[in-house]
């Protein structure tokens, strides 16, 4: 007789702090596994208390109520139903005194049965567990029905010692929570540490994510089944909640999938530009704001602002204004107007010249011998900074910053400006990035995207070249390399950490990369005052990239 198994993917959208709400999702879920027929359901990593709590973990009545929220659902199996593996913050023992761990718990026949603790604690980019967990010792496998199952916790699928002490304990399938967090190279990083765990001790391996936003960091889901070989059997969608069924087969005293999930994920743009919608969908939802407000002055960065903001809000909930100067363009207001209305928001016209005029007036005896430079144009850039946050504070919006990475690299930003607001879309996409982007969300509509499909940014906004039109005749390469250079070396020396001479040797000039590097260094000032922005890129700027602001060092 051939043995068969029912296990059900939850890959759910936790909320961090919301326990209560957390367990309803979770019960949800539940009860829809076992209409499905379910053996087991899985959840994803710290699901009860939502990922990554970070500091919020040490708080002894979040530990409490995380706690009362485990046993509230292993008691709801007593009555039968699947059973359950789901991710919980977890203290060992009774007393207040015992360690605090990451842990998988076991839940069926109406109790805790057992708990897995996560061995290896991440302590770079993103993470800082090791700053708030133990580490716990490698498990043996959990007997689940027929299974032998190896519970894995995330960072321990990345190291050999979980895996391979489970396997010599004699788990069957390997069952991976995760909270893994999405960056352009995730699906290759994690099928790489499949295949390295196959090679010492292959198993059948069912791997969960959660899909979700928290603060910078988002999940995509994307959670699979793979055989012995690595080989990717099955597929849960990406950027996408559900409960999927999957079923196995034991035949020849091993496990294989006889059913699952065949989705297809995103790749590229898209998959980039997913990022970017949930990014914003779950950091402006999730904090309860009733929609966002964007400068859109006409530029390429506020129109891709505003497109990700609709696909991910819906256009009522967005609201545009353009603050025209002295210095801006015929053709800006043409284009912000147009952009705009492809995208049906809100949009209002507030003119900065009575504001500028003012602190013009004020400031002349203080500037008295000194001719007009940068000062002025940021204070035309702080004036619409305070008008937005004005809006902001008169109607509940969150404003949303629209500066690019490249800019934040180098400084090409306002502190109190333009860089004024609660989140920011693009902190993380370079210039480059931006364009490409542009042109693919005008060619294509997003799956579940709020927004129209067509051409939502003028092609004219795409094409004309980049202006802070902070003065007359001003361009962005007036101050700044041409961005496909300049990206270039931010990438060689932000994300590969490459010294000058490495980057002089790839053709480029010494002195531009020696003053590309001095920008950088000097502007972690500003970064530090930037708001959150979604990361896509494996070393984005404040979680994964932590500079000294005092830092005399130079590449010299």
């Amino acid at each position: 007789m051939t043995d068969t198994f029912s296990i059900a993917i939850a890959q759910l959208n936790p909320v961090v702090g919301d326990i209560a709400g957390n367990l309803e999702k979770a019960r949800a879920a539940w009860a829809e596994a076992a209409r499905k027929g379910a053996d087991l359901i899985v959840f994803s990593e710290l699901f009860l208390s939502g990922y990554p709590p970070e500091d919020l973990v040490l708080k002894p009545a979040f530990q409490r109520a995380v706690k009362a929220a485990a046993e509230a659902l292993a008691q709801d199996t007593a009555k039968g139903g699947p059973a359950i593996l789901i991710g919980a913050p977890w203290r060992d023992g009774q007393n207040g005194d015992a360690a605090l761990y990451n842990a998988a718990l076991y839940l069926a026949e109406g109790r805790i049965q057992d708990t897995v603790y996560k061995t290896h604690l991440p302590n770079y980019g993103v993470f800082d567990e090791i700053r708030v967990f133990a580490e716990g010792a490698p498990s043996g496998p959990i007997k689940i029905g027929p299974v032998n199952a190896g519970v894995i916790v995330c960072e321990d699928m990345w190291r050999p010692g979980p895996w391979a002490y489970a396997a010599e304990q004699g788990a069957e399938l390997m069952i991976v929570l995760n909270g893994s967090p999405f960056r352009d190279t995730a699906h290759a990083e994690r099928f790489e540490a499949v295949r390295e765990r196959m090679a010492v001790a292959p198993r059948p391996l069912l791997y969960v994510n959660q899909m979700s936003g928290q603060d910078e960091i988002v999940f995509d889901g994307a959670s699979f089944t793979a055989d012995e070989t690595g080989a990717v059997t099955a597929r849960a969608p990406d950027w996408a909640e559900g409960v999927f069924l999957t079923s196995w087969e034991k035949a020849n005293n091993s496990w294989r999938l006889a059913n699952g999930p065949q989705e297809t994920w995103t790749e590229g743009l898209e998959m980039i530009y997913q990022a970017l919608v949930l990014g914003v969908k779950d950091y402006v939802n999730k904090n309860r704001f009733p929609g966002v407000l964007i400068g859109l002055s006409g530029g390429i960065d506020s129109a891709l602002t505003a497109a990700i903001a609709v696909d991910a809000l819906g256009a009522d909930r967005v609201r545009c204004v353009m603050m025209p100067s002295k210095y801006t363009s015929q053709e800006s207001l043409e284009d912000a107007a147009l952009c705009a209305k492809a995208l049906g928001v809100d949009y209002d016209s507030i003119s900065i010249e009575d504001a500028v005029t003012a602190f013009d007036s004020m400031l002349t005896p203080a500037f008295e011998g000194r001719d007009p430079d940068v000062t002025e144009e940021n204070i035309q850039s702080r004036i619409r900074g305070v008008i937005l946050m004005a809006l902001s504070n008169k109607f509940g919006h969150m404003v949303l910053t629209t500066g690019n990475k490249s800019e934040m690299s180098v400084g090409y930003a306002t502190l109190y400006g333009d860089m004024n607001g609660g989140f920011n879309a693009l902190k993380d996409v370079y210039k480059t990035q931006v364009f490409a982007l542009s042109r693919w969300r005008n060619e294509h509509q997003p799956k579940d995207a709020l927004g129209p499909e067509g051409e939502v940014i003028p092609v004219r906004i795409i094409d004309k070249p980049p202006s802070a039109e902070l003065r007359e005749d001003q361009k962005d390469e007036d101050s700044l390399p041409p961005y496909e250079v300049l990206d270039d070396i931010l990438d060689d020396l932000v994300e590969y950490e490459m010294s000058v001479s490495e980057i002089v040797a790839l053709g480029f000039d010494e002195a531009v990369v020696r003053r590309i590097e001095h920008l950088l260094y000097i502007a972690e000032y500003k970064r530090r005052q930037a708001p959150p922005g979604t990361k896509v890129t494996a070393k984005n700027f404040g979680r994964d990239r932590r500079y000294p602001i005092t830092n005399g060092f130079r590449d010299r």
